[in-house]
């Protein structure tokens, strides 16, 4: 796994996709082993779980976490509206996914992020995530880091307004968005994951977002 990561590195320079959001193209390729290391040991204390919306309908994604607050089902196993964050049992968040997510912000110009949770997602081919908002969080401030490992995906970012123009990015293993500021809440989502295996996930796609949610 470390020899296939050691060959990546940043692609080129961050790109520009709003006022206040920045593509980081392969930033995070050369720390694939120690993210990937840190999020099997975190489902081995929080599995993935199936998500379901206020109305009960089955998402197509499967999600878990870390850090102090999370987005998990409550017993009934509904969310509200967007996830519901809460207090929540969860395993603390790894010192290596703090040190790269306030890399990854200083990177796109957000200075001293401190996350103190992370929604974990996972994606099988045929999974997607519709258009929605991040505006459970109480620190509107704070940029959201959204990290892309395994199979590649078309990432929807739009503006503030649902019926804003949106723009269709492809997104690949180890690229990063981060968005705050102007674009703090854009909507955005994630059209459906094409069939593919990647080379150290296989059939699947995960996407770490770090968030400072209070």
């Amino acid at each position: 796994m470390m020899a296939f990561d050691s060959f990546f590195g940043p692609d080129e320079s961050p790109e520009v996709l709003a006022d206040g959001a920045m593509l980081l193209r392969g930033f995070a390729r050369t720390e694939t082993a120690q993210l990937l290391k840190s999020v099997e040991e975190i489902t081995r204390l929080a599995p993935f779980r199936e998500m379901r919306t206020q109305g009960g309908l089955k998402m197509s994604l499967m999600s878990t976490g870390c850090g102090d607050l999370g987005w998990l089902n409550d017993n009934e196993g509904a969310v509200t509206g967007s996830y519901h964050i809460r207090e929540q049992e969860l395993p603390p968040m790894p010192e290596i996914f703090l040190t790269f997510a306030k890399r990854a912000a200083e990177a796109a110009g957000y200075k001293a992020f401190r996350p103190n949770a992370c929604l974990i997602n996972r994606y099988f081919p045929g999974a997607k995530l519709g258009l929605h908002q991040d505006r459970d969080e109480s620190d509107l401030k704070a940029p959201i880091v959204s990290v892309s490992l395994g199979l590649p995906v078309n990432f929807l970012f739009g503006g503030v307004e649902r019926s804003d123009p949106k723009r269709r990015i492809p997104l690949d293993h180890g690229d990063v968005v981060v968005w705050g500021g102007a674009s703090r809440m854009a909507f955005h989502g994630v059209l459906t994951v094409k069939e593919g295996s990647h080379p150290l996930l296989g059939r699947q796609r995960i996407n770490l977002t770090f968030r400072k949610v209070s």
